[in-house]
């Protein structure tokens, strides 16, 4: 008898244990990693979905919850729907089809490629996300043009002032001595007017007048040859725009805006449809270059320019059709006499320039390291000298199939003249030709 209370015991006992372990067990099936469902969710879904409000897809926060309760689904009917939708829709699923309906037909890509644990790790962190880390806002710093005390300065120029009241002073005193004696002898010998002086000191008054000329002909020879040369030019433009964080800290290629710089004359201003592009679903600066004097609130007031000229409600993601355009300033601007071709440089001469000017981009030789800066600028002086210098420097690129035949023969002819070491530059396939540039 007592063995048979000790073998009932030792089962009831087994029995526990074994369904607490299945029950830890089922419970780590369902659960998952919140902090690696938000990488995957940020990778994967954050371009249509976000936690808290309706985008392109709807909002996912506590999106297991509902669906149990709205619809009676649980975490398999979202397994299968993140893997393959349309497979699921095409078995007839009543929810599925709806919801299909509902966005209008917009088909969500699938996922395949993410494992059932991938999918409890975005379920769980949209069910329990992870507190937000605050975003500090970084305070503005004013500028004050120099480290130099303003105290000091202030000290300075009074001083400075003093001993300028003092030396007028001593000068007056100075005169009223000199002409105190006016039966000096001194007083028969001093030059009645400016005539005289000459006269008197024709080489040192000649010698004067010559420099005054030529200080007045090379200030004149400077203004004009400034006349259009606008390096350092860096107006205010409508919307904010830093290519450091496009270009630079985003990798973004120049052409991917500026996409009429490779087939055409000019390279042309984005319209707000590149823009928007990316800022559909790019709502709010999140990135982690803060420019000085700048903060995260501002890049992201900037943003909603772009909306406003669009006429996208962020809200309801959708246009309102209501579009004013973006006014903005050119910066680079060659005059009407000369011709410059975009496409030429940048296709032809394109490995050529990068080699010459050490850039990886071709667009930076000219325009210069736009992917440093906040705001654009005009980095060089864009004379006529300043390309010459170019065309003689950059080497012809006879890596291109068509450059290798055309020029093989000029290449050899040069080799012979000035030695087999002798270079093939852009001026000697006509880049010092006027006509090139003035017709």
């Amino acid at each position: 008898m007592v063995h048979w209370e000790n073998f009932r015991m030792r089962n009831l006992i087994i029995a526990l244990l074994l369904l607490v372990t299945t029950s830890f067990q089922a419970q780590d099936a369902v659960s998952g990693n919140a902090a690696n469902g938000e990488k995957i969710f940020n990778a994967q879904c954050a371009a249509c979905h976000k936690l808290d409000s309706k985008f392109v897809g709807p909002a996912l926060g506590g999106v297991v919850e509902r669906l149990q309760t709205d619809e009676g689904l649980g975490r398999d009917w979202l397994h299968a729907w993140i893997h393959d939708n349309a497979a699921l829709r095409a078995t007839g699923d009543e929810y599925a089809n709806r919801i299909f309906e509902e966005y209008n037909g917009s088909v969500m890509t699938p996922f395949p490629q993410l494992s059932e644990q991938d999918i409890d790790d975005i379920l769980e962190y949209t069910t329990n996300p992870p507190a937000p880390k605050p975003v500090v806002e970084e305070a503005p710093v004013v500028a004050t043009g120099s480290d130099f005390p303003a105290g000091m300065l202030i000290v300075a120029f009074a001083v400075l002032a003093a001993l300028l009241i003092w030396i007028l002073f001593r000068v007056r005193a100075l005169y009223n001595l000199t002409n105190a004696d006016l039966d000096s002898p001194l007083r028969e010998e001093e030059i009645g007017s400016v005539g005289e002086w000459v006269a008197k000191y024709k080489k040192v008054a000649y010698a004067g007048l010559g420099i005054f000329a030529f200080l007045a002909l090379l200030g004149l020879w400077d203004f004009l040859t400034g006349i259009g040369v606008d390096k350092g030019y860096k107006p205010e433009q409508p919307i904010y725009f830093s290519h450091k964080i496009h270009a630079g800290e985003q990798g973004i290629d120049c052409q991917m805006c500026h996409t009429s710089a490779k087939y055409g004359k000019v390279s042309g201003i984005p319209s707000t449809n590149v823009c928007m592009n990316c800022h559909f679903t790019i709502q709010e600066y999140q990135g982690s270059y803060v420019e000085a004097g700048k903060t995260r609130s501002f890049y992201t007031s900037e943003i909603q320019k772009i909306y406003e000229s669009s006429g996208f409600d962020p809200g309801s993601n959708s246009y309102t059709g209501e579009q004013q355009p973006i006014e903005w300033v050119r910066v680079h601007n060659m005059p009407d006499f000369v011709y410059f071709n975009h496409a030429q440089h940048v296709v032809a001469g394109e490995e050529a320039i990068k080699k010459t000017h050490g850039v990886d981009q071709v667009c930076y030789a000219c325009h210069g390291r736009v992917d440093q800066m906040d705001e654009l600028y005009m980095a060089n002086d864009f004379t006529m000298g300043w390309c010459i210098e170019c065309h003689r420097a950059t080497d012809v690129d006879m890596n291109n199939e068509y450059n290798k035949e055309y020029y093989a023969q000029l290449h050899e002819k040069i080799k012979k003249e000035y030695g087999e070491e002798s270079r093939l530059t852009v001026d000697a396939i006509g880049g010092l030709e006027c006509a090139k540039c003035h017709y």
